[in-house]
């Protein structure tokens, strides 16, 4: 009432002086709106009071607040304390009540901090300068909507940050904002003293220690830098570094990036120890927030420190970073995969491995060779493994793969003869060129690799295999002999690369020689060759009973029998009488491997199927009393099981081969058991 009665007097001298006291009053009366209007007639005024202008900007900031306006109020206070920052200090002490005044610091802290952080709108610059607080068209035209527009974000913030300060000197937040303001207005100097001082209070605080530990590396003072850094690390709050990366500007930026990396190098060369590798690491973490969260070379190191602490899922996570942004990044996709190496995961570290050694084998390969052998030799291994398994099966379905494919194969197969100089790298390196037509070039390398004699088996064989592209099938014939006894999959996968007409002239040549062999009962030789004519002639019956019979002789009467199997399931088309000599054969295996069940019903097939001729085999082997005798055991098995049918058949065949008088006996037997009912 007294401030409305003065205003309506004549006299207008403290007009300005009067609407801002009562836009206070309305403001504490809780009348909001009417305050408003009474400060933003102070603001507008044609002659403003720099005094009552300061009451109003801080009063309409307190309005503001409420209505969610923060950034509109840091810009009032800002004006105002560039007018006269005693008297906004003087004003909020006087005018903003305690209740409200700790959230207004708050605000004026946050907005501060945003403004630095380029988190806020971009403050708009006038093209000519401004002399005095401001023209008065420019100053109405923008107090009305409350933006004040300094030419630089920092100055305003450090009047801010200095207004707080002086409210509340033991605020460390607000020293920190005044600390930052000066180092964006290149007062470092200042800057320092003011961290300085607050890390004198406190000693473990994170947020100063960073902000310190740059402006001495800035300064040049490398060694205090680094023990900063280092107290910053012991404490383990990183997270710090975020705000302080916001304000910093480009070349410092740079400057903490290339520090931090430098110096984890220097940690960890030729030191091994965990606690140095952790240190290395938060350097790293460092570098990378300074680059804004992508350092391709922090990133690598960063994730093979983690790999030799056992941390490989952080490692993985690094080097997968790098790929997101360089799928073909052959350090990363390397390192990724010997991650997955010391994880056993094979299928993951082979697809990564080869992918890194397609980008830049050059580099790759060292890495290899700088692992321990028994790691070098796990490498290798699961790579030929895999090689191997692609080339086999594209050979075996005839799926000849195209360009791209089968370089992937020579470029892991020439990695291989590079990394160790192994036989079975060599061979592998001579199949993918065979596979890739290249003869000349097959010859030429495993030449150099065995010389012209190889003593090797499986060198020997490929020679011979390369030989029969000349049309030399009696000097192949020998080494992929031998290669059968040995390894029958590798002669197998060789014969891949021989057409189908040498094959069988292969074959003939190899059952002639084995035959001959066998007359002069060289057995496991003649066991090779025979084998060689069963793989060349594609499991051909005829070569099939040869090897059996060899196998026979050496007393392998397993896998002659499954010779004699895989004989048996292609019988739809032969005659009887070959039909019945082989279940005779097969009677006779069973027989020595005490399977004589299974035996009698072969021999009883071969009876039923040609008798005189099965009889005739029988007598010669095993003889017909011996047989008799266990068709008499069979029989009289299932004679005790009740099987009475069953033993009356065996019994009936038994006596084919010989009237034996137990057999004749159990006949009886079974004519009197089974009298009530028709056996046969």
């Amino acid at each position: 009432d007294m401030c409305e009665q003065l205003l309506a007097a004549e006299q207008s001298t403290y007009h300005n002086t009067l609407l801002a006291l009562r836009g206070f009053c309305s403001l504490h009366a809780q009348d909001q709106h009417r305050a408003l209007q009474d400060f933003q007639r102070v603001i507008e005024h044609d002659s403003p009071h720099p005094s009552s202008c300061i009451k109003a900007l801080c009063g309409r900031g307190l309005i503001r607040i409420s209505g969610g306006s923060n950034y509109l109020t840091a810009l009032d206070y800002i004006t105002a304390c560039q007018l006269k920052l005693d008297e906004t200090i003087f004003t909020i002490k006087s005018y903003v009540p305690w209740n409200q005044r700790g959230l207004l610091l708050k605000v004026l802290q946050e907005e501060g901090q945003m403004m630095l952080q380029k988190k806020r709108y971009p403050y708009i610059s006038f093209q000519k300068k401004q002399t005095g607080l401001c023209t008065f068209l420019t100053w109405k035209v923008f107090c009305f909507v409350g933006f004040f527009f300094p030419s630089r974000d920092a100055p305003g913030v450090f009047q801010l940050a200095s207004l707080l300060v002086e409210l509340d000197s033991s605020d460390e937040t607000s020293q920190i904002l005044c600390a930052d303001a000066l180092y964006q207005m290149g007062r470092g100097e200042e800057s320092h003293k003011m961290l300085s001082l607050a890390l004198s209070k406190n000693p473990q605080r994170a947020p100063v220690l960073a902000r310190l530990a740059l402006l001495q590396l800035k300064r040049g003072f490398v060694y205090d830098g680094n023990q900063l850094l280092k107290r910053l690390i012991r404490i383990g709050d990183s997270s710090c570094l975020l705000p302080v990366l916001d304000i910093l500007q480009d070349e410092d930026r740079r400057l903490l990036q290339s520090h931090c990396h430098q110096r984890a190098l220097a940690l960890l060369k030729g030191r091994q120890e965990a606690a140095a590798i952790r240190e290395a690491i938060a350097h790293l973490s460092f570098a990378i927030l300074a680059a804004g969260g992508y350092a391709e070379d922090c990133l690598l190191t960063r994730a093979r420190c983690y790999g030799r602490l056992g941390q490989m899922k952080t490692a993985i996570f690094d080097f997968n970073a790098v790929l997101k942004e360089e799928p073909s990044n052959a350090q990363a996709l390397s390192g990724r995969g010997f991650v997955h190496l010391a994880l056993r995961q094979q299928k993951e570290a082979v697809q990564d491995l080869i992918s890194a050694l397609k980008v830049e084998a050059g580099a790759v390969i060292p890495a290899i060779l700088s692992l321990k052998p028994e790691t070098q030799g796990l490498v290798t291994g699961w790579l030929l493994q895999h090689g191997r398994a692609t080339l086999t099966e594209l050979m075996a379905t005839k799926d000849l793969p195209g360009k791209e494919t089968l370089g992937d194969l020579l470029m892991v197969a020439k990695a291989l003869t590079k990394i160790c100089r192994s036989a079975q790298h060599h061979i592998f390196y001579t199949d993918v060129l065979m596979a890739n037509g290249e003869h000349p070039e097959a010859l030429r390398h495993l030449q150099e690799a065995f010389g012209h004699c190889p003593a090797e088996d499986s060198a020997r064989a490929r020679l011979a295999v390369l030989q029969l592209q000349s049309r030399n099938v009696a000097a192949a014939a020998a080494p992929l002999s031998v290669l059968a006894r040995r390894d029958e999959k590798d002669l197998a996968f060789l014969l891949n690369f021989v057409g189908t007409k040498q094959q069988q002239h292969l074959a003939q040549a190899a059952a002639q020689e084995g035959k001959e062999l066998m007359k002069s009962h060289e057995q496991e030789q003649a066991l090779g060759y025979l084998s060689l004519a069963v793989l060349a002639s594609r499991d051909s019956p005829r070569h099939l009973r040869r090897r059996a019979a060899c196998l026979m002789h050496l007393k392998k009467y397993d896998k002659a029998l499954k010779d004699m199997e895989r004989v048996t399931q292609g019988h739809s088309s032969n005659s009887p009488k070959t039909q019945a000599g082989d279940h005779c054969c097969q009677g006779f295996l069973l027989l020595a491997l005490a399977q004589e069940e299974a035996a009698v019903q072969h021999y009883m097939e071969a009876l039923q199927l040609d008798e005189p001729l099965a009889l005739g085999t029988i007598t010669t082997c095993p003889g017909r009393e011996s047989l008799t005798q266990t068709f008499h055991k069979i029989a009289q098995y299932n004679f005790e099981k009740q099987c009475y049918e069953e033993a009356w058949k065996i019994t009936d065949y038994g006596l084919r081969i010989d009237k034996s008088s137990e057999l004749q006996k159990l006949k009886a037997r079974l004519k009197r058991e089974a009298s009530s009912c028709s056996i046969h």
